[in-house]
């Protein structure tokens, strides 16, 4: 058997001093894109539509065997690109009709431990990390105007927030999950003359 040099390994795999340092365990770990056809996108769309179907009832609607969907959502679950099963909550009948994002202006970066405390409430549905005048975004769904006054408080309680700015949501039009498609090429729009 050939002595490999250290020119035959990659920089990845030579440790300090050159020394030869095993990574492929470390390889293993990390997640692969998965690559999703048409067929994969087709069973995405459906589940998000409802994800209460059997597998009979999803092969029917995109063209396959049962068995042939069961591996496919195996091997989406398994890679990551389905992350869950929901059911779809409503705000209002639960109590929580108002809808507000809430941008948080921060000395710094912003995102803190005591900021990512406040995801231990309920009230929070999301939490991003944003470019702009603002650091963070919560949307946040609350019983009421003094239920997000309360939220605000909290908000504000935690060093180094500068301030917030809320926007309260008066109708939605469209709330959904993720998509499965995606858009090959926009079309062209002509913009109206007037508003």
């Amino acid at each position: 058997m050939k002595n490999a040099s250290i020119g035959d390994y990659s920089s990845a795999e030579r440790g300090v001093c050159g020394m030869v340092k095993n990574t492929e365990d470390l390889r293993q770990g990390r997640r692969q894109q998965p690559d999703i056809d048409a067929f994969d996108r087709r069973i995405l769309a459906a589940l998000a539509a409802d994800s209460s179907q059997s597998y009979a009832r999803l092969g029917e609607a995109v063209g396959l065997s049962a068995p042939a969907v069961h591996e496919r959502v195996r091997r989406l679950r398994q890679s990551g690109a389905i992350k869950g099963v929901h059911a779809a909550l409503d705000g209002a009948t639960l109590g929580k009709p108002l809808l507000a994002f809430v941008h948080v202006e921060a000395a710094g970066w912003g995102k803190s431990e005591r900021l990512m405390q406040l995801l231990q409430f309920p009230e929070v549905e999301e939490m991003h990390s944003v470019a702009g005048d603002a650091s963070v975004l919560f949307k946040v769904r609350t019983a009421s105007p003094q239920a997000l006054e309360a939220f605000l408080a909290q908000i504000h309680a935690v060093p180094g927030v500068t301030g917030t700015r809320s926007y309260i949501a008066l109708s939605t039009y469209l709330e959904r999950p993720v998509q499965a498609g995606v858009t090959d090429s926009w079309p062209d729009m002509s913009m109206p003359e007037r508003l």
